[in-house]
């Protein structure tokens, strides 16, 4: 499995949290379901980090069977249309947006240890 992940480094723009919030599981969220080939949609918020840490306000992860769905996936016309609306989500954001592709490796429980 694969996993392809949007960091927001920075921060949301002080006074529109919620906004930030409303727009991305309203508008984004019911987009990033319909990637061809994605089978999970995850968005991380963040709660706290360690003093001097990046902040990262949110995190997208979806997750593919294979590279070839995320290919898929790129060269969507949903793609095109969920990264439109990113445009006018970053009008709320200050920071960068990036992304790094995961090849998930295993599964550990606290159990396993």
């Amino acid at each position: 499995m694969y996993l392809r992940a949007a960091f927001f480094e920075g921060r949301i723009r002080p006074g529109f949290e919620e906004a930030f919030e409303r727009f991305v599981d309203e508008r984004l969220v019911p987009l990033w379901t319909r990637f061809p080939g994605a089978t999970r949609v995850e968005v991380l918020r963040e709660v706290e980090a360690d003093e001097g840490a990046q902040r990262y306000p949110m995190v997208l992860q979806i997750s593919y069977p294979d590279r070839a769905a995320i290919e898929r996936a790129l060269s969507s016309a949903v793609r095109y249309e969920s990264r439109a609306l990113t445009q006018q989500l970053l009008q709320l954001f200050e920071g960068r947006v990036f992304h790094v592709v995961f090849r998930q490796a295993g599964h550990a429980t606290a159990a396993d240890a």
